[in-house]
């Protein structure tokens, strides 16, 4: 067990943690990198240091963004075999072991974890998705089949009824929600000087199941308003996608980039996977990036959406074609005052700094 020796800071004691997970240092395609590189840094704030264990898979190095871990030290490696001996090493001191789902050697990590002196976490940042294999009969690659039991803590992205459900089909015994987050320093109201916004922004990786959606929310209010400019940003779009002459792509929009983006346009839009939808409690992180940049937003619908944001003061929910060009008429003044409502949340409630706070206190109940 690590010494309880180590020093105190505020009310808990600097911490190391050790992670095992799919990629901090590509956000290409990739909603777990930005949200890990700004609880790192608040973490490390706290005075905690990070070490974080990412395959390099020539996917992820072909479009990284990131090479240094600011707050935190970041292992790449070839092959599990060859990083195993460091991984052993680097847990020998650890406070807390972490495995998170989609790591790509999940597996060995979990046993290498578990087998360590230290707090063994499994965090799961796409429980909707594990929940909805295991409904469909199918293994979920990243648990063991011995499902979480093992684990000290279980973490989860998504709360309400998941949790029961991570409870009662893969035996967590001790399980919290650790939500999404922001990085106010990092996501700040942009301008963009001389260009003309466009009326309406979506930023998302594509998806199949999204699509549904986004035709009824974005690609026809594009085509309704023919004269208006609408913009997509994101990875992995189909030569097949229905785009019209108004619709303008951003390819890959980098982190860095992302509070720009979000200035481009007057307001932006939120559409939630289906897995996520049918759980609810399930914030895309894109939520509090929009609003921290203090742009108005637009959503569907999912359960426990109003624990997070207030729909007509700090979002707009959306069903409809109609719903989206109603949300568009309203005056720059009326929509400015629903984004810096939504900031003035979000920095509140939804900053790095606060689930910082909260994955200090849930990993420091060990050495109570």
């Amino acid at each position: 067990m690590p010494s309880c020796s180590r020093r105190i800071v505020g009310r808990s004691r600097a911490m190391k943690l050790v992670i095992f997970g799919l990629a901090v240092s590509s956000s290409w395609g990739n909603g777990h990198a930005v949200l890990w590189r700004a609880l790192i840094r608040a973490f490390a704030r706290r005075g905690h240091q990070t070490v974080f264990f990412e395959r390099d898979t020539p996917y992820y190095a072909q479009h990284r963004d990131l090479t240094h871990l600011e707050g935190g030290r970041l292992v790449l490696y070839k092959s599990w075999d060859d990083v195993l001996p460091f991984a052993k090493r680097e847990l020998a001191d650890a406070d807390a072991g972490m495995v998170t789902s989609y790591c790509p050697d999940a597996l060995g990590a979990t046993a290498l974890v578990l087998d360590a002196p230290c707090l063994h976490v499994f965090y799961d940042l796409d429980t909707p998705v594990t929940l909805a294999q295991l409904a469909a009969g199918q293994a979920v690659g990243y648990i063991a089949p011995d499902g979480l039991s093992p684990f000290d803590l279980v973490l989860s992205y998504t709360g309400g009824a998941a949790l029961h459900a991570l409870r009662q089909q893969l035996g967590a015994r001790r399980i919290a929600p650790l939500y999404g987050s922001v990085d106010p320093n990092h996501y700040l109201p942009a301008l963009l000087p001389g260009a003309p916004r466009a009326a309406l922004s979506y930023l998302g990786t594509y998806s199949d199941d999204r699509q549904a959606a986004l035709e009824v929310l974005f690609i026809e209010p594009a085509r309704r308003w023919p004269h208006a400019h609408f913009v997509i940003g994101g990875a992995q779009y189909p030569d097949h996608f229905p785009w019209s002459p108004n619709i303008l792509f951003w390819r890959h929009v980098a982190s860095s980039d992302h509070p720009r983006f979000y200035a481009s346009a007057r307001c932006t839009l939120n559409v939630t996977r289906q897995a996520m939808a049918a759980s609810g409690w399930c914030p895309s992180g894109r939520l509090f990036e929009a609003a921290a940049c203090g742009t108005p937003i637009l959503s569907d619908w999912w359960e426990a959406l109003d624990e997070f944001f207030a729909p007509d003061q700090e979002i707009l929910v959306v069903e409809t074609t109609a719903d989206v060009l109603r949300a568009l008429e309203r005056s720059d003044a009326e929509l400015a005052r629903l984004g810096a409502a939504a900031r003035e949340r979000a920095l509140a409630a939804h900053t790095a700094e606060r689930r910082a706070a909260e994955l200090e206190m849930l990993l420091s109940q060990r050495w109570e």
